[in-house]
């Protein structure tokens, strides 16, 4: 049965979405919300993690606040809770990291000579990290400085003697913390073994144990795994600065060949983008009768595109299937993570063809065409030629872009916001301390199907920046602040009247695109700089984090990698702990007393702004600034 109109908006804020839900189900295209409510009712144990699958002794399932309720191995509820918390971070941050070493990879490659499909385009930052880093490089070649910092990177992956290079970055309070607590990162690929280790039938069983090695995997992620990927991105494809682009489905052309480009790594599109502005490229799909070649990003390869390159984003995380549905895709290019299996039959529908690219991510149904740096440029021509010779077998009757785009600024590295500052962070910290701006809010995550789709993200950032709170957004949720047209300077209307001047003096949004999932770090880093300068600990400041929408494992990590270095951080969408009463209390209280910072859950955005606003207030009173 066809859902109403009213249906369909219950399911998404999008005008796009909205038009595209309906299109879908005409077109026999089944979408993420179909499979959704096909799956009600889901597991109550799974959802309260008190279910374990960790041996064959099981499957076990624990009944809640029962104390005689045991897994057959004899582990009780808080033991099963908090070692599926545990997994879940270890394969969060594995992703994450995993996608820092394919940049260290490509880095090693450049220095070794190995590739001619990349550079280093920021010569000036490379040169800088490997200062930070304690490589001296007066004299030195370019090359051999890339050689030096690849070498020491790589270390950080493996067990290696001290803590990882980039926690340095931290606030030597915050640092000693992590010491006295034993978590302070050793190696990124260490930790996330030790994690599966300790979550083997019969190793540890102490939930608090299993939970603070949680915080030391978490950690090794931001200010590891992630950070060298967003160091290294910006070393290899440039650092990215104040750009003006498009988003939402409307980016797509009628007339055009469009290709998008889908998952996380830079490595796959920046390849694709260099053949689409290729001048033969553009005269080939000319004379296949289109007027050119629309490249558009979904998800964090778009993000890492946008950020650096201005190309339009069509969507994010539940915009995947509709982009498809348009029936004006030839070609949904991918790499890894975030990718649905359910792309391959909403393709099946059209003349949409999908390539995997990476030896880690295949998928059945897709066609196979691996990239890797030495044959990257070669296959992103193989791939756009494939999209031209799709071009010419789209039906166009069946063509529908449903919107026009929405405007959006992006950009905002670090390093341009210290720029757009004049090059110090002193305009910041006096906006902060006169109260001009109240405080700083990072909104990060995905879209869940259980939440109105980008409803909270956009709700909530509105209200955060009608309290003078400067908004900083990363992966899905910055899509989502972009199409609702926050991410441009005239969203300083919507802005309390402090942020609103600061926004309107430089010429900036209220809301500041940050970058994909891994760049994340910018943020953790962003907070270290400004802990230094006002010599406190990250947990002094006042900031807040939220992932309002969150369903990866990587969100997972993420979240707890704020808390563990002193932010506190809410979610709109549970966890799956609520199973142990030990646990949930940690997580929502007793974090407090141990790393400074804590966890809150709500599903209503406007609960979510009041719970960052008065925390944000407590942490201005105990720094003696106006509230």
């Amino acid at each position: 049965m066809a859902r109403s109109q009213e249906e369909i908006e219950e399911l998404s804020i999008c005008k796009d979405a909205q038009i595209m839900i309906e299109k879908a189900e005409k077109d026999g295209v089944v979408t993420v919300w179909d499979r959704f409510k096909a799956q009600q009712p889901q597991c109550t144990f799974c959802k309260q993690g008190l279910s374990c699958r960790n041996c064959s002794m099981g499957p076990c399932r624990i009944l809640p606040g029962k104390e005689r309720s045991l897994g057959v191995c004899g582990a009780n509820a808080d033991t099963i809770v908090a070692r599926n918390f545990g997994r879940g971070v270890a394969a969060g941050a594995a992703a994450h990291s995993d996608h820092g070493r394919d940049l260290l990879e490509t880095l090693d490659a450049v220095a070794n000579s190995d590739t001619q499909s990349y550079e280093i385009r920021d010569v000036e930052k490379l040169i800088r990290i490997a200062n930070e880093l304690g490589i001296k490089t007066e004299g030195k070649e370019t090359l051999q400085i890339a050689k030096e910092l690849a070498d020491l990177l790589l270390e950080e992956f493996g067990i290696k003697k001290g803590n990882i290079g980039f926690t340095m970055r931290a606030p030597e309070v915050r640092r000693k913390l992590w010491d006295s607590l034993n978590i302070n990162p050793r190696g990124i690929d260490r930790e996330v073994v030790e994690m599966m280790h300790r979550t083997h039938m019969g190793v540890d069983q102490d939930p608090v144990s299993l939970l603070l090695h949680a915080a030391r995997v978490s950690l090794s992620d931001g200010w590891g795994g992630s950070m060298i990927a967003t160091e290294l991105s910006d070393i290899l494809f440039g650092t990215p600065k104040p750009v003006e682009s498009k988003v939402n489905l409307g980016v797509l052309k009628k007339d055009e060949v469009n290709i998008l480009v889908h998952g996380h790594s830079p490595i796959v599109s920046e390849a694709v983008l260099t053949a689409v502005r290729d001048k033969n490229n553009i005269e080939m799909a000319k004379a296949a009768g289109a007027n050119g070649i629309n490249l558009a990003g979904l998800c964090c390869t778009g993000n890492e595109l946008l950020m650096r390159q201005g190309i339009p984003m069509a969507g994010n995380h539940l915009m995947t299937e509709l982009a498809i549905a348009t029936g004006a895709v030839e070609l949904v290019i991918v790499d890894y993570q975030c990718i649905m299996p359910g792309l391959i039959p909403a393709m099946n529908c059209y003349h949409t063809k999908m390539i995997t690219t990476s030896p880690k991510a295949k998928f059945p149904g897709a066609e196979h065409i691996e990239f890797n740096v030495r044959n990257a440029r070669t296959q992103a021509q193989k791939l756009v030629e494939m999209a031209i010779e799709l071009y010419k077998k789209r039906d166009k009757n069946r063509v529908l872009i449903p919107v026009e785009p929405v405007p959006m600024m992006s950009g905002f590295s670090n390093e341009a916001i210290l720029q757009a500052l004049g090059g110090s962070l002193a305009p910041l910290l006096d906006a902060i301390k006169s109260g001009k701006i109240r405080g700083v809010a990072g909104l990060v995550g995905c879209n869940n199907p259980r939440r109105k789709h980008d409803y909270c993200h956009v709700t909530l950032t509105k209200e955060l920046i009608k309290n003078d709170i400067l908004v900083l957004g990363t992966g899905c949720s910055a899509v989502a602040m972009g199409k609702a047209g926050l991410y441009m300077p005239e969203a300083a209307s919507l802005a309390g009247p402090g942020l609103s001047s600061v926004c309107k003096a430089l010429n900036i949004p209220p809301a500041l695109h940050v970058g994909s999932c891994v760049d994340n770090s910018r943020i953790l880093h962003l907070c270290g700089l400004v802990a230094k300068e006002l010599g406190v600990d990250i947990s002094d400041l006042p900031v807040a984090g939220s992932a309002p929408e969150w369903y990866s494992e990587k969100a997972i990590s993420i979240g707890l990698y704020f808390v563990a270095s002193g932010v506190y951080t809410v979610l709109g969408v549970t966890p799956n702990i609520t199973g142990s009463k030990l646990v949930t209390d940690l997580a929502l209280d007793g974090l407090t007393n141990v790393v400074g910072a804590c966890f809150a859950v709500d599903t209503d955005p406007h609960k979510m702004a009041e719970l960052m606003i008065n925390h944000i207030n407590k942490k201005r009173k105990k720094l003696n600034l106006p509230v």
